[in-house]
């Protein structure tokens, strides 16, 4: 019976994601069952999150090493006072179910460019970034663009901010992008010897929740458009200027010398986790796969080696480049300033003890290393014995092998 107590009217209980089904094109059956990645829980992580579990997508990981502070809560709809030094992943995904008990989300508290093995982009139907650094934009493109997967970008200062939408594998990549400018800002972030400096003279970029709302919105809309098979902004870019209210869209052009457009192609999974096989076990498997003399190429530069030119004492590394900073490398025996060995090769060179397994090196888990022979042959392989261990209660979602996007 209808609220007007007429008998013969009936009222429709509208299912929750009635209005955004009645857009011709959208399926929410294809939304529930969207495995996307988001890499950021800032301000625009909040607004993206927060959007994702309005509209029902159904599996969400979320990357964020930081833990919330006070200047967070007046720009992160998601936090509240009471969630002060808590991971802001945690919460986020926490703040998601609150929203909508139909999504599931997963937090790695980690920083995605040491911990995230590249099985998460190849689990992902969608990557979507909230960074604030050069740095994380370089890992994300490169990660994307060996799995062969489309991610938006996404960044804001003051009243203003730019949504751009990229894959690597078929045209202009995030690198395609960046000045010289980019890249030495991008190189000060690190020392001579390549660690990671203890202390950056990095200013606050001013932002506003407003700017925050408007570009988070803008990449997830992205997103729904990118799962729906529609036109995208790929090799394209939207810049608003909120200040004047303008808005320009710019188009980046493929660079034939740009850096970040490596395809791994097909992707094998081993049947193991990251720390189960020794690096002799892997390269005799490369060997059989590819061809004699083959090696293993990592997903990143590993430290295998510290050696103080002072005293002569060496220790090994065993840490991804960029995890270890420069108070690290000083010698615990005479305090003069270590070298360091970095690789992203394994061969039978001697280099690497070949007892040691990936995990060992510091790679994550469900990772992803190429068998190599030569340039011509080639094979990648996923750890995708460690699904559970990265994924969580989301492993449930991993299809197995993911060797074509979907």
């Amino acid at each position: 019976m209808s609220a007007s107590g007429d008998p013969h009217i009936f009222e429709v209980r509208e299912d929750r994601y009635h209005r955004q089904t009645l857009i011709d094109w959208w399926d929410q059956r294809r939304v529930r069952g969207t495995r996307i990645l988001v890499i950021g829980a800032g301000a625009l992580g909040n607004e993206i999150l927060k959007l994702l579990a309005l509209i029902g997508s159904g599996w969400t990981l979320v990357y964020d090493p930081d833990r919330i502070e006070r200047s967070n809560l007046s720009r992160s709809v998601l936090f509240r006072q009471s969630d002060e030094g808590q991971h802001k992943a945690e919460v986020a995904v926490r703040r998601m179910r609150e929203i909508n008990p139909d999504v599931r989300g997963h937090a790695g508290c980690e920083n995605v460019l040491s911990r995230a093995g590249l099985g998460v982009f190849l689990w992902a139907d969608v990557v979507i970034g909230a960074v604030d650094n050069r740095e994380a934009r370089v890992f994300i493109n490169s990660a994307c663009a060996r799995t062969r997967r489309t991610w938006v970008d996404g960044a804001i200062e003051g009243l203003s901010g730019i949504v751009r939408v990229f894959s690597p594998h078929l045209g202009a990549c995030y690198e395609c992008t960046m000045n010289g400018t980019d890249r030495k800002l991008l190189a000060e972030r690190r020392s001579c010897a390549l660690l990671a400096r203890d202390a950056v003279r990095r200013g606050h970029v001013p932002t506003s929740a407003v700017a925050g709302s408007i570009i988070g919105a803008m990449e997830v809309q992205e997103a729904i458009k990118v799962v729906h098979g529609q036109r995208t902004l790929t090799g394209e870019g939207i810049h608003l200027d909120g200040l004047f209210g303008q808005v320009s869209r710019i188009a980046y052009p493929r660079r034939a010398d740009c850096p970040g457009h490596e395809d791994l192609g097909e992707i094998v999974p081993l049947g193991l986790g990251i720390g189960d096989a020794t690096l002799a076990a892997l390269l005799d498997r490369a060997e059989a796969t590819v061809g004699p003399g083959a090696s293993l190429d990592l997903s990143r530069d590993v430290i295998v080696r510290l050696s103080c030119p002072s005293c002569g004492a060496m220790a090994p590394g065993r840490a991804v480049l960029g995890t270890l900073r420069e108070s690290q490398a000083a010698c615990p025996g005479c305090g003069a300033h270590r070298a360091i060995e970095i690789t992203s090769s394994i061969s039978r060179d001697g280099l690497v003890d070949l007892a040691l397994t990936p995990a060992d090196l510091g790679l994550p888990p469900f990772d992803i290393i190429v068998a190599r022979q030569g340039m011509e042959r080639q094979q990648a392989w996923l750890f995708d014995g460690d699904a559970r261990a990265a994924l969580g209660p989301l492993a449930e979602s991993y299809p197995g092998n993911q060797g074509s996007p979907s």
